[in-house]
């Protein structure tokens, strides 16, 4: 028997998200692929983890502020020669919402990134809600591969877990100090961890431990993004049991779907793993490139001359993301965006109605170029290849055939 609940969350499938979606007064839920409904701050700092030989840890943070309490000057995320990105979203040092605890979630660079390589994620999820605190894995940075200081690979896999640990025990001891602008303002339990490429191997670890580092017990939520998975053995990933969204592009070469995002998928033991991928998108749709390469180009400094300062690493991606016929960048920010709000605040602030962006049916109906397995869709490999991925590959390359 069809019961009335179920008719009508049948009936709330077929409304735009708009009306789908609203509190208990009737008023509409923010939507997850928009900015939200707290202005943004930024402030950045560099922390020093004395227990590990005074390790210098850059620190970048973007947190919620009340409407009509923005500062006046826009943040800037300096690059290099003098140049940067000036946001649209965020202001330097306004005071931190005080409406209550804000949860938080660290975001973790790539190799050889740094900590504004996803500047719009950040931003979008701090607009939300959040505070955000992205750390400089020190070692493996841009910085450190362009004056040969990088750590071996080992080294840097065995830190960055720690790094994220320390950061989050470092905003939790804000939060309990008299007089910092972040007192009372950070949730110390349930904290979110996102990452990108060996970022989406820092999330996995904060969740799943790596060799001789544990888990944190304060991880509740992880977001892998193109994760670098196949530094973690079967039994890590099988070890997880937090909620988990997996995020990654088909044409993904550098951490190609399979295996690092479907093994993660297959094996992780959450009643909540939820796995998007989107069609057509490269590794580097989800981090800044063609942001930095922008503001480079329109200094007069063209990708001909990025090996000569430094930059050569941005060539390949920005040739692979940011130029025709390269998937639209805006178009797998917002997905990323969308699915990133929408799991966070379901499962960081426990609000179900961001579930309703968590399931294949949303996808089938609003996201036509996001293939998406959610907690109770984990077929078998086999079957996704010759009946979902290979069909929505070719249906991608129809389009473009078509378009050009």
């Amino acid at each position: 028997m069809i019961t009335r609940i179920t008719l009508i969350l049948l009936f709330s499938l077929l409304l735009p998200v708009s009306e789908a979606l609203a509190d208990h007064e009737g008023r509409p839920v923010p939507l997850p692929d928009e900015l939200g409904e707290w202005s943004v701050g930024h402030r950045s700092s560099v922390l020093i983890d004395a227990d590990r030989a005074d390790r210098p840890l850059p620190l970048r943070v973007w947190y919620p502020v009340e409407p009509g309490e923005e500062g006046s000057t826009p943040a800037f995320y300096a690059l290099l020669l003098g140049l940067g990105i000036t946001s649209d979203v965020a202001t330097e040092s306004p005071p931190v919402s005080d409406r209550r605890k804000r949860p938080l979630i660290v975001f973790s660079h790539g190799s050889g990134g740094f900590n504004i390589q996803s500047i719009r994620l950040c931003e979008t999820l701090a607009s939300h809600g959040f505070i955000v605190a992205a750390p400089n894995h020190t070692g493996n940075t841009v910085e450190d591969f362009q004056n040969g200081t990088n750590d071996p690979f080992e080294q840097s896999a065995h830190d960055r877990p720690l790094d994220v640990s320390f950061v989050i025990g470092h905003m939790i001891k804000r939060s309990r100090t008299a007089g910092d602008p972040f007192e009372g303002r950070v949730r110390g339990h349930r904290v979110g961890v996102a990452g990108h490429s060996f970022g989406g191997y820092t999330a996995l670890a904060m969740a799943s431990g790596w060799q001789d580092v544990p888990p944190d017990p304060r991880v509740t939520a992880i977001m892998p993004i193109a994760p670098a998975s196949g530094i973690l053995s079967d039994a890590e990933l099988q070890s997880i049991q937090s909620p988990t969204m997996l995020l990654s592009g088909t044409f993904d070469t550098t951490t190609p779907v399979d295996p690092e995002t479907i093994r993660p998928h297959q094996l992780i033991d959450s009643p909540s793993v939820y796995r998007a991928d989107i069609v057509g998108a490269e590794h580097f749709h989800f981090a800044n490139i063609c942001d930095i390469a922008s503001a480079l180009i329109a200094a007069g400094i063209g990708p001909t001359i990025w090996p000569l300062v430094g930059a050569d690493a941005l060539v390949e991606p920005y040739l692979l993301t940011c130029v025709p016929p390269a998937f639209p960048l805006d178009t797998a920010q917002r997905i990323q965006d969308l699915y990133a709000v929408s799991f966070f605040r379901r499962h960081l602030l426990g609000d179900d109605r961001y579930e309703h962006f968590l399931t294949e049916d949303y996808a089938a109906q609003h996201e036509p170029d996001v293939l998406f397995f959610g907690s109770f869709s984990r077929c078998g490999l086999g079957f996704e290849l010759t009946f979902v991925l290979v069909p929505m590959l070719a249906l991608r390359r129809a389009r473009n055939q078509k378009a050009s």
